[in-house]
């Protein structure tokens, strides 16, 4: 009879396991979710992308080219009513040499004096640990800002789905009391939106973080207005709500018209934004790679690649004839959640070796810095289409666990924005640069055709025992 209850008694608690698992993996999402806001014609001035390179000359001189938190801080100073700001990793974290930039201050200082001098500017600022409820105390700047009178939100990471199905389901059953950490979840998203001082909305949607320790990365970001930024704003706004924010909406509205692409769509010249959050850049993206054709190609700049259905989204289209070129950072420095040279090693080797050597691959040269780039790019003949911003090709990115934001943007291939990105790839592939920068290596200088590393990976992606 004992042994009979004890059965009974572990039957029961695997099955709450199992059910809490499934539960939370498969809940709704929060309200202001998986967003895709309207498609909107926009003016050529209206949209610029941003690049921040890193590299090394021939003597191991640092050669550091930014501009993502130049753009920042100019929409910090040109907001007259209100900054809505989305960084999960903020502040002057201790490094141990001099941060290339003090990205954090300088931001937290225009912030503050922007406050100083227009005391009726709301400013709300969302974050992953803005309130040191987490495991770790607010960074200092923070601090600051909420004795300005900033708003500060603290991300509430748990109404979000779980990507770690065994360990969060058991930590959710014990009471919480097990690490925060190893559920992997994140506020991804790397954004400011404000008004732009003359009645429309403007934003910087990237990858990039103002933390002085990252402050040497390698990042992509896009500066972007018009009505398609709306959704964005509401959708900020949901997250500030559902983490316990009781602050009036109405400080942080603003009206930007989304001139309809249809209703362009006759110029080939018109550029078109739409904004994807979560699960809907996945969504778009697969649609968008589906749909290439043999006049096509596939410009790939990331630092993570792992999603299975976008392996063989890639896969599918060198099949069609269609070329495929990726640029990755070799995951040799590893963040937590990671081994290294996983997944992106791995990924490289199976893209290279079941495509017979059609998928292209290339290695971004780093010196301690990562390659945080988050881009795709599809373009033809006579159009370009690009997706950047904070999502890696990855389950959590694309698949409604992280919180992600991406800009979606369409132009014709000669117009500036698309000449800019695609030569910013053209330049890194091809080491296109004097005093002996050497962009990207061979794919043969981290390839990793290693069976149990490989196997390794599609563990730790399927389980979401990752950062991936």
């Amino acid at each position: 009879m004992k042994v009979r209850w004890r059965r009974i008694l572990v039957l029961c608690l695997l099955a709450a396991w199992i059910g809490t698992a499934w539960r939370q993996a498969h809940k709704p999402l929060p309200a202001g979710l998986h967003v895709a806001s309207p498609v909107c014609a926009l003016a050529a001035d209206e949209v610029a992308f941003i690049a921040d390179i890193s590299a090394a000359d021939a003597f191991g001189r640092a050669t550091v080219s930014q501009g993502i938190f130049d753009s920042v801080l100019e929409l910090v100073r040109g907001a007259r009513r209100f900054i809505v700001l989305d960084y999960a990793a903020f502040g002057g974290a201790a490094v141990a040499a001099e941060p290339q930039r003090r990205i954090a201050a300088e931001l937290t200082q225009a912030l503050l004096e922007q406050r100083r001098t227009r005391p009726d500017l709301n400013i709300l600022f969302i974050s992953d640990a803005a309130s040191g409820g987490g495991e770790s105390a607010p960074a200092p700047e923070l601090q600051q800002l909420r004795a300005a009178g900033v708003e500060l939100v603290a991300t509430d990471l748990d109404s979000l789905r779980d990507s770690n199905l065994l360990y969060s389901s058991l930590w959710r059953l014990s009471g919480r009391t097990a690490p925060r950490r190893l559920n992997f979840k994140a506020n991804a998203r790397k954004l400011i939106i404000a008004d732009d001082g003359r009645g429309g909305l403007a934003a910087v949607i990237g990858s990039a973080s103002p933390l002085d320790s990252q402050s040497a990365w390698s990042n992509l970001a896009t500066r972007v207005g018009g009505g398609a930024l709306q959704s964005l704003l509401a959708s900020e706004l949901a997250v500030a709500r559902f983490s316990g924010w009781q602050g009036s909406s109405e400080a942080y509205g603003a009206h930007a018209d989304c001139a309809p692409a249809a209703a362009a769509s006759a110029a080939q010249s018109t550029t078109t934004v739409q904004v994807l959050t979560e699960g809907a850049i996945g969504a778009q993206l697969i649609a968008q790679l589906d749909a290439a054709t043999a006049t096509d190609a596939i410009d790939v700049a990331m630092y993570r690649i792992a999603d299975r259905a976008v392996i063989e989204a890639l896969l599918a289209a060198a099949r069609r004839g269609i070329g495929v070129r990726v640029i990755l950072d070799p995951n040799e420095a590893q963040m937590s959640g990671g081994a290294a040279g996983i997944p992106n090693q791995v990924v490289a080797s199976e893209l290279m070796s079941r495509s017979g050597g059609a998928i292209h691959v290339r290695w971004y040269r780093t010196h301690g810095e990562r390659f945080h780039d988050g881009l795709v790019m599809i373009y033809g003949p006579q159009r370009a289409w690009l997706l950047l911003g904070s999502a890696q090709l990855t389950r959590r990115s694309l698949g409604d666990y992280n919180l992600e934001a991406d800009a979606a943007i369409e132009a014709a291939r000669a117009a500036p924005l698309a000449q800019q990105a695609l030569g910013y790839f053209e330049t890194l592939w091809g080491n296109r640069a004097g005093l002996g920068i050497e962009y990207t290596a061979d794919f043969a200088v981290f390839a990793n055709p290693a069976q149990s590393d490989y196997w390794l990976y599609r563990l730790m992606e399927a389980s979401g025992f990752a950062a991936f």
